[in-house]
């Protein structure tokens, strides 16, 4: 199912490749020498590109072509129609011409498409019904008005007159320039004798009904396009009023010669062509990105308390602070440099030889011919997060240390104090220790940036930043190895103690490293995601904030791990959901997700200033889901108990209270509709899932209390086997010949097959069969598996759910398909990133890599069937 892009996207890319001789590009590159393009102009439509909602406006001749001329002459627009056009063809970017032609004259000559927007007469016509609105008493001044021109000037040599809706026009552009200054002074008489207004605009001279107003058409094209900036260019008197109105990010050019309040002068039309053309690819490279890099080949580092992603050329493209759903210090990967980076490089250019982690941990290693960065998060207190960049090699590096904070919306500046770069103005203290290496600080008004150069001759240079650290750092990078071997050691330990299967040991033991990355340790709760907004298609809006847990990941990412032989994350987990129970009003008013410190979250917002992973709009922050009911999440929450219960042999008092309480949740609830496991945004329904999870739930709680010896409650056995008869009656559809997402729906859902694989149905009965069948038929692409292929209320597109792939390999397990199970497991291998991480979905049509990343689900999935797999193996070899 290939994910087409965004119609805008390929309108531009149209409109770029149409362009003779690449010329948008040949702007771009030029060097301005005399077209008035400074550093400070380029400087301000940097900024100006990266605006929510972008208005291009500007006058038609003398700004876009080079001269004006009678009302029916077509003036060559050339290049700067061209670029006009392309930035009209971006999202959220409007283009206008605002001209002293009568409309209807504008739309003819300048032949510009419908998505350029035309306004006549200085302002004063935004449609053709203006010139038929005109009243009797107007049309006969007009008529007067012309009749007087006519009588005084018609005998002058290279002058027309011409009527116009709101004006009576005189053209000059042929005169001389005596007949011009006789003309321009009789004309301003007639004006004042009949009580008309006189705009000179270029060689046209206008004796109008109404004053020129440009201002105020600006000011309703901001208003009816929704723009929050805006370009004006214009060469006339009458767009100087138009030029006033401009403020905060707005830009002003004056086309020509003439006092202005513009801060920019352009010489000609054709320089001003060059702007649009650099505006433009400013533009198209904010909002859809700069060769974004392909997901999967992101490499996470973390700590238990902190993450930050690296692209493979060792760039930190995203890491947050305090907490993982803190506002961003760099946001690279959804924003493009203007978002925050921290880069190393060689000063002499290569290409990157490759990237690895160090063996059994998260330290990450870069390399090129004659540099190499190693990259890890050392344990720190909480509340600091404590990044080690170490250089090495025998070469020289540059260093680009460009903070954004709170996703790049709040100001600082930097400081240079000895052998330390201070980020100053922010609510914690970021500090960047450097022994050795001389920073120079730029600054643009908001934001400062640090670069450096570094010989790695003499050995290696250590960075250390560390934010939220009021006590002074150490400087001294001698103690960097033991630190680090210290970090190596302890990762190295938890993984020799791991159970791993004989079935790609090294790709399970890689996702279990990730899977306990994501636990954040101070306070056991589980992320599903270190990232948001990381796109589930390209260009598409299904762009959601997983820096969060919800209770289902959390249980299945830390069973994962009791599965491999790790218990103490799911300890900590069992304590982080028993602190959210007691400010509980009961377990059944449990939300489905909560932020790592267990309170529930904010309003999810949009982050406008940001254009998304290569253009997918909009940047959430927050998650509308936490407002959903969502009554499977009591069914991870069982088997996670008794898993781990059954590992142990023991069952602490503190989980039995646990595991009552979910059953207690699902007695109270079990019977309504809910919004799933898949969160969609529409009313709630009766989800085939929810029910087996309950069910689920019962089934797990009985079987704890009777290895356990403790007492099964009331109504657990007997609404167990309700919720089971329910199921199979209601969950099933003749017409689908398979058990489908809803009660009274045809709609299939991978997430069905856990009617089998819950042991609720026997994976035999020919009902489970023909559902893993329909699964197959209907769901599967090559090496993917998608949710569902029903319209859910959300626009747009998305790939196959690894996590349903891991589901289906389970389901042919269960059903006996082996070399099926093997077929597809294989598949998945290959689409792990290259440092063995894998993001939540993928487009098997485009073949590319989609959603946050890495994903628990698709890492916990993968375990589970390495798992059952390597198992599977073992026992068809002793038979």
């Amino acid at each position: 199912m290939p994910t087409p892009l965004n119609q805008s996207v390929a309108d531009s890319a149209l409109l770029t490749k149409s362009l003779p001789l690449g010329l948008l590009r040949t702007f771009v590159q030029s060097d301005g020498a005399d077209d008035g393009i400074t550093p400070e102009l380029l400087a301000e439509l940097r900024v100006l590109a990266r605006t929510p909602g972008l208005l291009v406006a500007c006058n038609y001749g003398g700004t876009l072509c080079v001269a004006e001329g009678v009302s029916t002459e077509t003036l060559p627009l050339g290049s700067a129609a061209v670029a006009l056009r392309a930035l009209a063809a971006l999202p959220n970017t409007h283009a206008a011409v605002v001209s002293g032609r009568a409309l209807r004259d504008l739309a003819a000559v300048s032949r510009l498409p419908a998505e350029v927007h035309l306004v006549g007469s200085h302002g004063v016509e935004f449609d053709m019904a203006y010139a038929y609105g005109v009243s009797m008493a107007t049309e006969a001044l007009l008529q007067q008005t012309a009749t007087a021109l006519h009588e005084s000037l018609g005998f002058e040599k290279g002058i027309s007159i011409e009527r116009k809706p709101a004006a009576v026009g005189v053209r000059t552009r042929m005169a001389t320039p005596d007949v011009v200054a006789r003309v321009t002074e009789r004309a301003r008489e007639i004006a004042q004798e009949l009580g008309l207004s006189f705009i000179v605009d270029g060689s046209v001279l206008d004796l109008s009904v109404v004053e020129p107003s440009k201002d105020a058409a600006l000011e309703q094209l901001r208003q009816k396009l929704g723009a929050s900036a805006a370009l004006f260019a214009g060469d006339a008197d009458s767009d100087e009023l138009a030029l006033a109105t401009l403020r905060g990010p707005d830009l002003g050019l004056r086309v020509g010669p003439g006092d202005t309040a513009a801060d920019h002068r352009l010489p000609d039309p054709e320089a001003f062509a060059k702007v649009l053309a650099i505006l433009f690819e400013l533009r198209r490279a904010w909002l859809f990105g700069e060769d974004a890099v392909g997901l999967e080949r992101h490499s996470m580092i973390g700590n238990g308390a902190s993450t930050a992603l690296l692209t493979p050329e060792g760039k930190i493209c995203w890491m947050s602070h305090p907490l993982p759903d803190s506002g961003s210090l760099f946001a690279h990967i959804l924003g493009g440099d203007p978002a925050g980076h921290f880069s190393v490089e060689p000063v002499k250019a290569s290409q990157v030889l490759g990237q690895r982690y160090v063996d059994n941990t998260m330290i990450v290693e870069t390399r090129w011919a004659d540099v190499m960065v190693t990259d890890y998060l050392e344990p720190a207190p909480e509340g600091i997060t404590s990044l080690v960049r170490v250089l090495s090699g025998t070469g020289s590096a540059r260093i680009v240390f460009a903070p954004r904070p709170d996703y790049a919306n709040a100001s600082f500046s930097m400081e240079v104090r000895g052998h330390e770069l201070h980020v100053v103005g922010t609510s914690d203290p970021i500090v960047l220790v450097a022994p050795g290496v001389a920073f120079t600080v730029t600054g643009d008004g908001k934001h400062a940036t640090a670069t450096a150069e570094v010989s790695l001759a003499h050995g290696p240079v250590v960075l250390n930043l560390r934010c939220g650290d009021t006590e002074p750092a150490t400087a001294d990078p001698a103690g960097e190895p033991d630190r680090r071997a210290a970090v190596a050691q302890e990762s190295r330990q938890w993984v020799r103690e791991l159970e791993l299967p004989g079935m790609k040991p090294s790709l399970v033991r890689r996702s279990a490293l990730v899977l306990k990355s994501l636990v954040h340790e101070p306070t056991g709760a589980v992320l599903a995601a270190p990232t948001t907004s990381l796109p589930e298609g390209i260009g598409g809006t299904r762009n959601w904030d997983y820096r969060y847990c919800w209770l289902r990941d959390g249980s299945m990412t830390v069973n994962a791990l009791v599965d491999l032989g790790s218990t103490a994350e799911a300890d900590g987990f069992l304590r982080w959901l028993d602190r959210i129970l007691e400010n509980a009003p009961g377990p059944e008013w449990l939300h489905p997700l909560y932020s790592v410190t267990g309170a529930p979250l904010s309003t999810e917002a949009i982050i406008e200033t940001l254009p998304g992973y290569a253009g997918s709009r909009p940047v959430r922050i927050g998650n509308a889901a936490d407002h959903q009911v969502q009554l499977d999440v009591f069914g991870p929450i069982a088997e996670l108990i008794h898993g781990l219960g059954n590992r142990r042999g023991t069952l602490p008092d503190g989980h039995w209270r646990l595991m009552e309480q979910m059953a207690s949740a699902v007695l109270a609830r079990w019977h309504e509709p809910d919004h799933g496991i898949w969160e969609a945004r529409r009313a709630p329904r009766h989800h085939t899932y929810t029910k087996v999870m309950c069910w689920v739930t019962l089934d797990r709680a009985m079987r704890t209390a009777v290895r356990f010896r403790r007492p099964v409650g009331p109504g657990w056995e007997e609404t167990a086997n309700t919720i089971r008869e329910e199921v199979l009656r209601e969950g099933w559809d003749d017409s689908a010949c398979s058990y489908t997402v809803a009660y009274d729906s045809p709609d299939l859902d991978a997430a069905v097959l856990h009617i089998g694989l819950s042991g609720l149905l026997d994976v035999r009965d020919q009902r489970f069969l023909d559902t893993v069948a329909a699964v197959e038929r209907e769901l599967r692409v090559g090496p993917t598996v998608f949710r569902y292929r029903y319209d859910d209320g959300l626009p747009g597109l998305e790939g196959g759910f690894h996590i349903c792939t891991t589901w289906l390999i389970e389901a042919y397990l269960a059903v006996g398909r082996m070399d099926d199970a093997l077929e597809l497991f294989n598949q998945l291998v290959a689409l792990f990133g290259p440092t063995g991480l894998l993001p939540e979905e993928y487009d098997p049509g485009t073949e590319t890599h989609l959603g946050n990343h890495p994903q628990a689900y698709s890492h916990l999935g993968f375990i589970r069937c390495a798992q059952l797999l390597d198992r599977y193996l073992s026992t068809v070899e002793e038979e």
